[in-house]
Formats: C-alpha cells, sequence, structure tokens
C-alpha cells in the first residue's frame, strides 16, 4: 500500500474536481480499490502502488485535455479512463470483452458495465437494469459472443416481448420474421459489431444464433446456451416465469429491462418488477442497477433521462 500526495498544476482544480467533486466521483468509480480525497489543489491516493501510478497517469491525461481544450465533461472523463492502458482498471486487462468486427474493442466502458461482467461470469443468472444508454444489452451480447467463441456455450439465444411501444407492428408488410425484425433490430446492431456479416448470416442460418419472440420460447429447454431477455420490462409476470424456467444445463441467463419505460397495459405488472422483488434471496441470481453516470451514448441521453427522472419524483411527490 502506497499513500500519494498529489499537486493540480497549472488549471483551476475546479475544472478537474468539478463542483461538490461530481467529476472526481466519476474518476473514483474507475478506480474503485483506491481511497481518493481531494482538499483544494491536493489530491491525496492510498492503494496498490501499480494502480496509483495509473491513477497518477490518466490524472495527468485530464489536466493535459483541460489545458488543451478549456473544459473537461464527463463524456471527456470516460474517454480519457477506456483508453489503453486498460490494464490500471483492474490488473489484468478484463475491460476488454472481445475484439469486434476490425479488430474493434469492445470493452466495459464504465464501473457498473465491469461490476455486469464480473457477475456474468460468476453467477447462472443476472439481472442488468437500468435506464437507456447504459449498455445494459450491449454488454450482455459481448460476454455472449465471448462465451460462444470460447465454446463455453453452443448458442446463443436474443429475445424480447413482442410489445409494442405506440407503434402498431400489424400494418408492416411481410411474414411474421419481416414485421418482427425491425423490432429486433437493436440486437441485429450489436451482433454487426462483433461478428463479420457473413459469418453472422452462417450462425443465424444455422440456429448457432437464434433472434426470436419472447413467445417462441415457451416449451423449450434453453442448455449450454447463453440467453438474453432484452426489454424485459414488458414481460407479464406468466410470460417472466415461463422463460426462467426453460433455464437448462449449463446456461448463462442476462435479463435486461428499464423499468421506467415499461408500455405493459396499466393494470398489468411488469414481470421484471415481480421478479427482482421474488428472486433477490436466491445466491446465484445476481442483480446489477446501472444510472445515469453509465450512459455511453450522446451526452444530452444522460441530461434527458435525469430531466424525466426529476420530474416523475415531482409528480409523484405533489401525488403524495
Amino acid at each position: 500500500m502506497q499513500e500519494r500526495k498529489i499537486e493540480i498544476e497549472g488549471i483551476n482544480p475546479l475544472e478537474l474536481l468539478g463542483i461538490n467533486n461530481s467529476k472526481l466521483k466519476l474518476i473514483r468509480n474507475y478506480f474503485p480499490k483506491l481511497k481518493i480525497v481531494a482538499r483544494g489543489n491536493r489530491i491525496t491516493v492510498n492503494g496498490d502502488e501499480a494502480i496509483v501510478d495509473a491513477f497518477e497517469s490518466k490524472l495527468d491525461q485530464l489536466i493535459t485535455h483541460i489545458q488543451k481544450y478549456g473544459g473537461l465533461t464527463e463524456n471527456n472523463i470516460d474517454n480519457v479512463m477506456v483508453e489503453d492502458p486498460v490494464e490500471m482498471l483492474s490488473g489484468d486487462g478484463s475491460e476488454i470483452i472481445i475484439h469486434g468486427v476490425g479488430g474493434n474493442k469492445i470493452k466495459a466502458r464504465t464501473f457498473n458495465q465491469r461490476k455486469l461482467v464480473e457477475s456474468i461470469n460468476q453467477k447462472s443468472m443476472v439481472f442488468a437494469v437500468g435506464p437507456a444508454g447504459t449498455g445494459k444489452t450491449y454488454t450482455a451480447v459481448a460476454c455472449a459472443v465471448r462465451a460462444l467463441k470460447n465454446k463455453q456455450v453452443r448458442r446463443i439465444i436474443l429475445t424480447r416481448p413482442a410489445v409494442e411501444a405506440g407503434e402498431n407492428l400489424g400494418f408492416l408488410p411481410g411474414d411474421l420474421k419481416d414485421k418482427l425484425d425491425p423490432y429486433m433490430m437493436p440486437l441485429y446492431d450489436a451482433l454487426r459489431d462483433m461478428i463479420p456479416p457473413e459469418k453472422l448470416l452462417d450462425f443465424i442460418e444455422l440456429g448457432v444464433i437464434e433472434i426470436a419472440p419472447l413467445a417462441f420460447m415457451r416449451g423449450r429447454t434453453l442448455d449450454k446456451a447463453f440467453v438474453i431477455l432484452d426489454e424485459a420490462q414488458n414481460t407479464t409476470v406468466n410470460q417472466m416465469k415461463m422463460f426462467l424456467t426453460r433455464m437448462g444445463a449449463n446456461a448463462s441467463y442476462v435479463i435486461a429491462g428499464d423499468a421506467s419505460q415499461i408500455d405493459l397495459p396499466p393494470k398489468q405488472k411488469s414481470g421484471l418488477i415481480y421478479a427482482l422483488d421474488s428472486l433477490r434471496k436466491i445466491d446465484d441470481i445476481d442483480v446489477v442497477r446501472l444510472n445515469g453516470n453509465d450512459v455511453i451514448r450522446h451526452k444530452l441521453v444522460k441530461q434527458i433521462i435525469e430531466a424525466f427522472e426529476e420530474k416523475q419524483n415531482d409528480e409523484k411527490s405533489n401525488k403524495n
């Protein structure tokens, strides 16, 4: 263990640390094994020497960014933190989940995304819960592709409940597959980042990768498979029970959902919320909750989520 005092020089410390240490809190998320305390223009760091070295290196990059561009956003912090070397996070480079198309590094880019990867590695069933843009499904798909490449599973199954979010699928031309393919597009998009197009088509044709509505899971036993349920907040309680009880031997399950975007009829209880409440005491099931700090889309997405949450909280308070 080592204690190191780092002086912030050449910039206003507030630009680096943020109001009420808001930016420092985000930086701490990337170094959970360090104790980091800031006072004035000095940061005191305690922890393993190699990780402290990595922290100081990243801090220098952030300061250089401020000097060059005159400011530092949370997106800037995320971008600096996930640049190589990734070893500074855990010491073993595990933030790279897989190398995707064109050698693109598919990484767990935030603290909670790394927690999600760790939970998937350790547990048979994981619930990933959080708002849009936090990488729930994308991270799970990357783990599924890695498991397939490493021959830990024989197939990947991606499924969603066919609940329409304000639109009507019935007017779309074509057969059932043609109607459902646009609805499944987020899953295809993730896979296209990770598997070359020709190989992906082969996998789908051979059934190695299956993308299907939740209703198609009924009556099946899903063994030696990596199974992802997306948009889980739109399952009914019976659908969720049906899906969870399809789990076969040597299967990995990830259930991803956003409890703030339920499109079920008002009187219909969400299977996701019911499952989270019912299964919390089972040891081999984990729940990873992502939040606004994990949003990796445009910076406006995080602000939109926060604005909606604030408005909804105000409405709840007024009702009470």
